[in-house]
């Protein structure tokens, strides 16, 4: 098993709850997440920049 740090941009979601679901599933794409945090939000595109440690299994 591999910790990777990634950056994904999201697109905001109407309401917190939807934003975190979003996030969490987008995150399951890259692994497992161990951790998450928004890191930055660009009201005028409606992003916001997530960065994460997730784990994945090792290639053997």
């Amino acid at each position: 098993m591999t910790t990777h740090f990634i950056t994904a941009e999201i697109d905001l979601q109407e309401t917190p709850t939807e934003l975190q679901k979003v996030i969490e599933a987008e995150l399951q794409k890259q692994g497992t997440p161990l951790r998450w945090a928004i890191t930055s939000v660009d009201v005028a595109q409606q992003k916001a920049t997530v960065e994460a440690v997730v784990t994945r299994a090792s290639a053997e």
